[in-house]
Order: structure tokens, then C-alpha cells, then sequence
């Protein structure tokens, strides 16, 4: 099953809408076939194993980190793939929660004779699938708010000076988690502020939606994030009090822009979901990240904690807006980790 989650994550970021999954056939000890889905449309994790180990799959046992389907999707079921290749038992870390699956594929290997386990590492297996899995059963975009900050709190000193904070180690891990994310979301004074480029570059793997949430469309004419439409797209959320000009000028530049009746995390991430956007990394400022955060829109916090003081009353901070009266009201993570990278440290935890 470790083998199954590590083949599965050569796929990262690139099989929205489906998840991440790796299958192994293994015969008297061996492992004798091995494979991954590695894109939507693509044939299965257990359809390339199964065909890695050939004939060798009569009598051996598979794994794989989620239940085999057993429906016509793109792709034939795979319980039928399976049960042509003679398998004898297949080991399954974690139900499918998609309803088209959850426990239908394992209940038609079990009529079929097939010895089938579930739940082996399934805690692992949840967690590597954690977008999949919350969109499937909320039908909203897993959200992941991310920041770096100096070991004072600050998130740019009190001119908006924030290159670089964390060194080259958190930054490429960014670039990773931007490589998973369906969309990356800033507001319009990030753009203003730090004209970023919310791409993947210090990794390898695909660029995300590039999102901004925009009030009056008070952003500049020049901006990096309006370049290269054609293979970097970005979306541009704003309101009915939205800059007329602005928006024409955007939409020349191949900028899509949505007007919404109300702009609110909650609501853009909505019209994500329906794209389909699975997972959106916050890249935001304080103030959208207090909207986020208090209206459910997260529900993973990633801090990279730099070693460094930069001081200021007027200094950024990472969490902005009006903020709770009572610490008691303050939001609690869950399952914290913490772990070095590079010179910084990286914080994470859940907000479920």
C-alpha cells in the first residue's frame, strides 16, 4: 500500500476531477505489475498494473489506496478488468465516497469470490485524496490558505516590502502545492502590491487558475497575471460597482471577468466548483483571508515561518479584518504538524 501511494503521487495535480491512485499486483511475494492513473479520461490505476503484470495477475493479490469502481465512466468498470484477470484478493485502503462507487465496487469483487480487505492505511490514503474527498461529499472546493511570515508575524514590512521572507526550499514547496491546486486565489492588493505570477516554476507540473477577487476592479492596466491567457488563464471575481473600463480592458487581454451580485469567498468558490476546481490554494492578503477563513472557505492552514524580526505597529500581518473579542473564540487547528524546510519551518493543521 506505501508503494500504491507513492505511485499515485507521480500523477499530483493532474487528474482533476478524479483522484490520485496507484495500484500493485503482487504474485507469491513479488510485486510483478504496478501502475497509476495519470490523468481524467485515462484508464485506471488497477487497468495498468493489471497489464504491467500480464498473465502473472492469475491467483495474485492487488492493492490499491481506493476501491476499485464498478461503473461505465469514461473508462470501463474496473471491478470487470479485475475479475477477467483472475485476481484472488485485492486489498483496498480506503472506500470510494463518490456515491457511483462507495462500497459497490468491493460488494461486486466479494460476490464474485474475490477475498477483498479494506482499510489498510486508510488514514494515509484519505489524506493524500483530502480535496477529492471533501468536494465528492460537500460539493465544494477543498480550500488551503498558505502564507509566510517572519517569526514576529509579519507578512511584509510596514512599506508592503515582502521578497523574499521564506528562503528557496518553502518557496518550491509552494510551487508544489500550487501544482495540486486547481486554482490559486489573490485579491486585488496582492496584484497591486507584489504583481505575482502565481505559476509553478521552482517544480515540475501543471500551473493552476489564477483567480482574483475585485471589488471595484481597481487593479493596474499591466499586470503579469494578464499575460499568456492562452496557456495560464486567469479569472477576474468582481461586483457591480466594477471599473466599466477596467473590465473592457481585461477582457481585450483575454481576461475573463465575472460579476457577481455579492463578492464573497463563499460565492466564488461556488462558481469554481462548477468548473470543476476541486482544491483552491488562498494566496491571499490579511483582509480576504479573514473573509475566507469565517466563512468556511478553508479548511487547511499551511504557515512557512521564516527565523527573521522585522518589528513595525504598521507592519502586514497574515490575518487582517476585525478579528475575535475572546481568544476562546479564536479557530483551533486540528492534527498540527510541523516539520523543517530549509531554514523555515513549515505549520500546518486542519480547520475541519
Amino acid at each position: 500500500m506505501e508503494r500504491c501511494l507513492t505511485l499515485a503521487e507521480q500523477a499530483w495535480g493532474r487528474t482533476t476531477p478524479n483522484p490520485l491512485v496507484g495500484a500493485v499486483v503482487v504474485q507469491d511475494g513479488q510485486a510483478v505489475g504496478e501502475g497509476f492513473h495519470p490523468k481524467a479520461g485515462a484508464p485506471h490505476a488497477e487497468v495498468f498494473a493489471l497489464r504491467a503484470a500480464g498473465d502473472l495477475a492469475y491467483g495474485a493479490t492487488l492493492y490499491v489506496n481506493l476501491e476499485p469502481c464498478n461503473h461505465h465512466g469514461r473508462t470501463p468498470p474496473c471491478t470487470e478488468a479485475i475479475l477477467t484477470a483472475g485476481i484472488r484478493r485485492v486489498v483496498v485502503g480506503m472506500v470510494d465516497p463518490n456515491p457511483r462507487v462507495c462500497g459497490r465496487g468491493i460488494e461486486r469483487l466479494r460476490t464474485a469470490g474475490i477475498d477483498v480487505s479494506v482499510g489498510v492505511l486508510s488514514a494515509r490514503c484519505e489524506q493524500l485524496n483530502e480535496a477529492f474527498v471533501y468536494f465528492v461529499r460537500t460539493g465544494r472546493p477543498f480550500g488551503v490558505l498558505k502564507y509566510a511570515m517572519t517569526l514576529d508575524g509579519k507578512t511584509a514590512t510596514r512599506t508592503g516590502h515582502s521578497f523574499w521572507i521564506s528562503g528557496e526550499a518553502a518557496r518550491a514547496r509552494t510551487h508544489r502545492l500550487r501544482a495540486f491546486a486547481d486554482a490559486v486565489i489573490v485579491g486585488g492588493n496582492t496584484v497591486r502590491l507584489d504583481d505575482p505570477q502565481l505559476t509553478v516554476r521552482l517544480v515540475e507540473g501543471r500551473n493552476p487558475l489564477r483567480v482574483v477577487l475585485s471589488r471595484t476592479l481597481a487593479l493596474p492596466a499591466e499586470a503579469r497575471l494578464w499575460l499568456d491567457q492562452t496557456t495560464i488563464p486567469t479569472v477576474v471575481f468582481t461586483g457591480a460597482q466594477g471599473d466599466p473600463q477596467m473590465r473592457a480592458n481585461l477582457e481585450r487581454l483575454g481576461v475573463e471577468v465575472q460579476v457577481l451580485d455579492e463578492l464573497t469567498p463563499a460565492a466564488v468558490l461556488e462558481k469554481l466548483a462548477a468548473r470543476p476546481c476541486l482544491s483552491v490554494l488562498w494566496e491571499c492578503g490579511g483582509t480576504l483571508t479573514w473573509s475566507a477563513l469565517t466563512d468556511g472557505s478553508v479548511q487547511k492552514v499551511i504557515c512557512f515561518v521564516a527565523p527573521c524580526l522585522v518589528g513595525g505597529t504598521q507592519a502586514y500581518t497574515p490575518i487582517a479584518g476585525a478579528g475575535f473579542e475572546k481568544m476562546h473564540e479564536a479557530l483551533r487547528l486540528e492534527q498540527v504538524r510541523c516539520e523543517p524546510i530549509g531554514e523555515d519551518w513549515m505549520v500546518s493543521g486542519y480547520l475541519f
